[in-house]
């Protein structure tokens, strides 16, 4: 479907079969010398036919337009490689361009997750869509930085460094037309989701203060990357930290009980899904309730909040 928002700026609802984001909204900007695609879709046929046959319509030619990939997960990046023709510029911030090139294995990801407690099964990996569906191949990106312009048409977008839900993530800021195309840093109706699979970072710490960065923006319509757009910037970044603030009471409030790992955790809290009992949720769902948890005892324990210790290989969390 497609849907025209002004003048050259239109969006594409890619569909995302049997995934509760249900679809990504890409965003293409068009003009007469360079047209500028924002977000690709799953590197999967349903993706493909989708974005092929809204650009076939647009009358895009592939040879004159270039990629904005807002971060690397595979609902934004992963059909990359396929779109974007020889010679296009594919425009995304670092760390997220090694993320997308990186061959390596994501067995050192399941370890940390397992050592949070969550299962030691390797088809949790397999299953995940960001490993099922993620650009299989090398692209040689145009690594942007926060500030940097991009110009389509009369279209003068601002590279926003907004890290939390991916610590490349980075948002477009056109000042004159007072839009901000706001990947999955400000979504509406859904929060992003932020977790975290390491020690060498505090995601939702980045999170909050990146949600600080465009608060004060002077933006008239937010373009997010999943459901629907909205006028009201200030309102939901209020909201999402709210939500925030929610979750590390509904944590703490589980450790009040004695400790836990973040996998005990995550199957106490309550989570926008629609399910009777922990059990009956899928295991990619698992994994990225497991990853937000262990976000935010990342961010507690760095106020001093939260502690942890060690019993053979399972990392337990308490009250400091």
């Amino acid at each position: 479907m497609i849907e025209n928002i002004a003048e050259n700026l239109f969006k594409l609802e890619i569909p995302l079969p049997n995934n509760p984001l249900r679809a990504l909204n890409s965003y293409v900007i068009t003009s007469s010398e360079r047209n500028l695609i924002i977000d690709t879709g799953m590197n999967r046929p349903e993706c493909f036919h989708a974005m092929s046959n809204g650009l076939k319509e647009l009358e895009i030619d592939l040879q004159k337009t270039d990629v904005f990939v807002t971060h690397m997960h595979a609902d934004h990046s992963g059909l990359v490689s396929t779109i974007a023709a020889e010679g296009a510029r594919v425009y995304c911030r670092h760390p997220d361009t090694d993320t997308i090139n990186s061959k390596a294995s994501w067995d050192p990801v399941l370890e940390f997750a397992v050592n949070n407690g969550f299962p030691d099964d390797k088809e949790a990996i397999k299953l995940h869509p960001g490993f099922k569906y993620r650009n299989r191949e090398t692209v040689d990106f145009s690594v942007i930085s926060d500030g940097d312009e991009i110009q389509i048409g009369d279209y003068t977008l601002i590279c926003i460094a907004t890290p939390g839900h991916s610590q490349g993530h980075t948002c477009l800021y056109e000042p004159n037309k007072k839009l901000l195309f706001s990947g999955d840093h400000i979504l509406f109706k859904i929060t992003p989701n932020i977790a975290l699979f390491s020690d060498n970072h505090n995601p939702l710490q980045e999170y909050l203060l990146s949600l600080d960065k465009v608060y004060k923006m002077d933006v008239d319509l937010v373009l997010p990357a999943h459901r629907w757009l909205s006028k009201d910037l200030r309102k939901r970044v209020d909201e999402l930290k709210k939500h925030h603030q929610h979750r590390c009471e509904n944590i703490l409030a589980v450790l009040v009980q004695g400790s836990h790992n973040a996998y005990q955790i995550a199957s106490k809290i309550e989570w926008d899904l629609s399910y009777d009992n922990w059990e009956e949720v899928h295991i990619s769902q698992k994994w990225f309730a497991t990853g937000e948890v262990i976000a935010h005892l990342k961010y507690l324990q760095e106020l001093n909040q939260v502690k942890y210790f060690e019993h053979g290989e399972i990392r337990y969390f308490e009250l400091s």
